[in-house]
């Protein structure tokens, strides 16, 4: 069968001359691009791949597409880094070049093989604009750092009978001597699924069969994507992206979610018996998270700070999305929460604290840093609602706010110049079990939030693209409440 072609089917190889570097040129000049996440030099970003903490080094890979700011040719981006905070950009991982990934190399995970990082895919195939298929891939990079496509590939053809060619983001892990491979999956009816493979060498791979998970999933969901499972303190874990979940009162507000489940994986009867599930991040982008073990052995996740199908500001400037921060993940009290990583500490430059009484007021904390992490402790005490306006000037603001009558907190961003998505809302919200105090740790980034509430209790993600005035922390509270806070100027640390 013919392969679909179309302009923006183009990879690196195809570059025209000094093409990359006009694109790298215009980009830099953007007001907009962060100074301590990740982002790309120039085009588009989204889902973070093959993360892992291997010989040494961190690496965090990623789906880019070098020529626009919109969804063309997949390729793998490579950043590294030392530290988790200072990210070094490697040659492009993944070029997609072969037969067998013919429309682009899509997302996928790594596991360490035999002192070598293994890096699973999706070769994606196009026959029209509608009929796709799907192969699964691997790469394998040495200690080195040198990145070659397996010989053999695909390592699995095609996606089994029964499944739409919608099969994509293989999750690898290993139980006992068998290497298990999650892949998120459409069936023919258009209902979202997990299948699984397994091999017993991670690179012949045989079809197990259909993840039965009991998740209330409404007909609607069509697609489940990026499966991550994993273990935290003896307790199974998974993460997965549902496309087409409806909105129902807090959760789900955005066109694409993500949830996680609690619960017992039984992988030889292909069971994942759920105790609990939430929507993982309330806030207005993210999706596609994916997670690893850090040095210390702990659970670490990136997540992309974008969402499909919106228009961002910077689409203009041929560029788009970032990643977030490293969040550390944990159960406590039956919740998965997600705290900034320690390591992010290392990039507090100045730093400003004190601590004040405010009644029926407003009051600036500070003003003067694009990039800066607050940290706050909000004593409420009779404040039925209370809350900050970040990125505050006399025109802009982001603001959070809490709502002790209805525990809840809110975060509204349809104040701003370049205001965008207005289609799918400009609030988003969550129930939260106000109490006499509230904690808070927010990262802000020139065009990005990053809101820990509680401990990691209540995380928000959120893109803002404010002016460049719009540096302001207010505090407001319609009754007396106390505050003791601390904000620290953070560096520049990327070389991206």
């Amino acid at each position: 069968m013919t392969k679909y072609t179309e302009p923006k089917y183009k990879t690196l190889h195809e570059a025209e001359a000094n093409e990359l570097e006009i694109l790298k040129e215009k980009v830099a000049a953007s007001i907009w691009k962060p100074a301590f996440h990740i982002h790309p030099e120039h085009g588009l970003l989204n889902d973070p791949n093959g993360l892992a903490y291997f010989n040494g080094t961190y690496h965090v890979f990623y789906q880019w597409f070098p020529f626009g700011s919109y969804h063309g040719m997949k390729h793998w981006a490579h950043v590294k880094s030392d530290n988790l905070v200072e990210w070094e950009q490697q040659p492009t991982a993944l070029v997609p070049i072969e037969d067998y990934e013919s429309h682009g190399a899509y997302s996928g995970a790594s596991i360490e093989v035999d002192g070598k990082l293994y890096l699973y895919y999706t070769g994606n195939i196009k026959y029209s604009a509608e009929e796709r298929s799907a192969n699964q891939c691997l790469a394998i990079m040495e200690k080195d750092g040198q990145v070659r496509k397996y010989d053999h590939n695909p390592i699995i053809e095609g996606v089994p009978a029964g499944y739409t060619g919608h099969v994509r983001d293989p999750k690898v892990f290993k139980k006992g001597n068998i290497y298990y491979m999650m892949l998120g999956a459409q069936r023919e009816d258009k209902t979202g699924a997990i299948i699984v493979y397994e091999s017993k060498d991670a690179l012949d791979w045989s079809f197990k069969g259909e993840l039965r998970l009991d998740l209330d999933l409404p007909e609607s969901c069509y697609m489940l994507e990026c499966p991550d499972y994993f273990k935290i303190n003896g307790q199974d874990v998974l993460v997965v992206s549902p496309q087409g979940l409806e909105a129902k009162h807090h959760d789900y507000q955005n066109l694409y979610n993500v949830i996680y489940a609690l619960g017992k994986l039984d992988i030889e009867n292909l069971t994942f018996d759920v105790t609990d599930y939430q929507e993982l991040d309330k806030g207005f982008d993210f999706y596609a998270p994916q997670t690893f073990e850090g040095k210390s052995h702990e659970r670490l996740m990136f997540g992309w700070a974008g969402m499909a199908e919106v228009e961002y500001p910077t689409d203009k400037e041929d560029w788009a999305h970032c990643l977030t921060l490293p969040r550390k993940l944990d159960i406590v009290n039956g919740l998965l929460v997600q705290k900034p990583a320690t390591e992010l500490k290392q990039l507090r430059s100045k730093s400003h604290s004190g601590s004040l009484t405010l009644d029926k007021d407003s009051t600036n904390l500070h003003s003067g840093f694009r990039s800066f992490e607050l940290e706050a402790s909000i004593e409420s005490h009779g404040a039925d609602s209370f809350g900050l306006e970040l990125f505050s000037s006399e025109t802009e603001g982001l603001v959070l706010a809490f709502d002790r009558s209805n525990q809840t907190v809110t975060l509204n961003r349809e104040n701003f110049h370049s205001s965008f998505d207005k289609q799918n809302g400009l609030v988003r919200s969550a129930e939260l079990s106000i109490g006499d105090s509230v904690k808070l740790q927010v990262f802000c980034d020139r065009s990005i939030a990053e809101i820990f509430i509680n401990d990691g209790e209540v995380v928000f993600t959120t893109r803002v693209f404010p002016i460049e005035q719009s540096t302001g922390v207010k505090l407001f509270t319609d009754k007396e409440l106390t505050c003791s806070y601390a904000i620290h100027q953070m560096k520049s640390t990327n070389s991206l």
